[in-house]
């Protein structure tokens, strides 16, 4: 079992690593650079990641957990909603809140550059986050449908309309500003509720008004 120490500087290693991928992606991180954030030795580092690319995938691993435990809790609420237009406005909020994390979006970019070298990390992220998510989501609307709160003939599909009516703007910006932020909390709140409102358009039935 892996003492208290250890596992510390297990940890240590691990959030020093991430802020030097995070901000010289894989290619120009150097591990000198990592054991000295983490102050540890190089050989410690070694000892606890065989090398450079294990240390970079674990990175990512524990970024889809972390991205996983934020995001499954608050799809599951939705399904026994008493009041759909307000909770959905409130999923949507919560959703970009957790996606729009700096660190979130910078590990996007960081897995984008480096889906060619590490294509099956790449699709572990996809799976683990996205893909599981609207599964999750569509299993939630499709138990919506059946208490008479939406009318949803193919819950995937809808699952992934929703996801993209709430991020697509706001990430694509996110993307492409590195140096500031592309949009105020007021901004994001607007994103949130009009994609809301735009999906109980297209899904919604009479017990909603």
């Amino acid at each position: 079992m892996v003492g208290v120490p250890s596992a510390r500087k297990r940890e240590a290693i691990l959030t020093a690593a991430r802020e030097v991928f995070l901000r010289d992606g894989y290619g120009g991180a150097a591990m000198d650079d990592i054991a000295g954030r983490a102050a540890v030795s190089k050989v410690t580092v070694y000892n606890h990641f065989a090398d450079k690319e294990r240390l970079f995938v674990e990175v990512i691993t524990q970024a889809i957990r972390e991205a996983e435990s934020q995001t499954q809790a608050i799809i599951e609420k939705l399904a026994t909603s008493d009041d759909l237009e307000r909770d959905l406005r409130r999923f949507a909020r919560q959703h970009l809140t957790v996606v729009l994390q700096p660190h979130l979006v910078q590990m996007r970019r960081v897995i984008i550059g480096e889906a060619d070298r590490f294509p099956e990390l790449a699709r572990a992220w996809h799976q683990a986050g996205p893909q599981r998510g609207a599964t999750t989501l569509a299993r939630v609307l499709q138990e919506l449908t059946r208490r008479g709160l939406l009318r949803v003939p193919d819950p995937p599909l809808a699952a992934e309309y929703l996801n993209w009516l709430i991020l697509s703007v706001p990430l694509n910006r996110a993307m492409f500003h590195v140096t500031e932020a592309p949009h105020s909390p007021r901004q994001l709140r607007c994103y949130a509720d009009e994609a809301a409102r735009i999906f109980l358009a297209a899904y919604g039935t009479a017990q909603l008004r």
